[in-house]
């Protein structure tokens, strides 16, 4: 069994599993936490302003604020390397639709669909039913462009391999 870093539980994660989205083109989160000093600068350079620095500087990902252009502004400007841009895609991170979606509980809804600019959210239409949104996990590249708009707050983005398990 592995130490609880002091981070997990300052964070609430007492399994230490789940750290918050990290900007894009962060390496993986054991080595993003031994190079990032929490400098700030890539919440500064980021465009969008959806990047947020946590307590200690460290950034995280705030869909709520907008969407993430992958312009590499952040990865660019990162001091100490722990965003590269030079890695293949920005991340792994997918766009997930909740039980709280209103069009799973009977309500017509496509706030999500209309926000996609990658078009991978689609209406399944449902026979007798409300159409129900469908995320194509090839399609999507997580940019949380579908978080905001939600008005129930059913979206989230995460690891792919976390939807895939799910």
């Amino acid at each position: 069994m592995t130490a609880l870093a002091r981070r997990d539980l300052l964070r609430g994660d007492l399994r230490g599993r789940r750290a918050p989205p990290r900007p894009p083109w962060a390496l993986p989160e054991a080595v993003f936490a031994e190079r990032c000093d929490g400098c700030r600068a890539c919440v500064e350079a980021c465009p969008e302003g959806i990047l947020a620095a946590g307590w200690s500087g460290v950034p995280h990902v705030d869909f709520s604020r907008g969407e993430c252009t992958f312009c590499a502004a952040c990865a660019r400007i990162c001091p100490r390397g722990a965003l590269d841009p030079r890695l293949p895609r920005p991340w792994a991170l997918r766009a997930r639709v909740s039980e709280a979606c209103l069009a799973r509980r009977g309500v017509a809804c496509g706030a999500c669909v209309d926000a996609c600019g990658p078009l991978a959210i689609a209406l399944r239409p449902a026979p007798g039913g409300i159409a129900q949104p469908e995320v194509d996990m090839h399609a999507c590249t997580g940019c949380g462009a579908c978080v905001a708009p939600c008005p129930a707050g059913a979206i989230e983005v995460r690891e792919l391999a976390e939807e895939v398990k799910a």
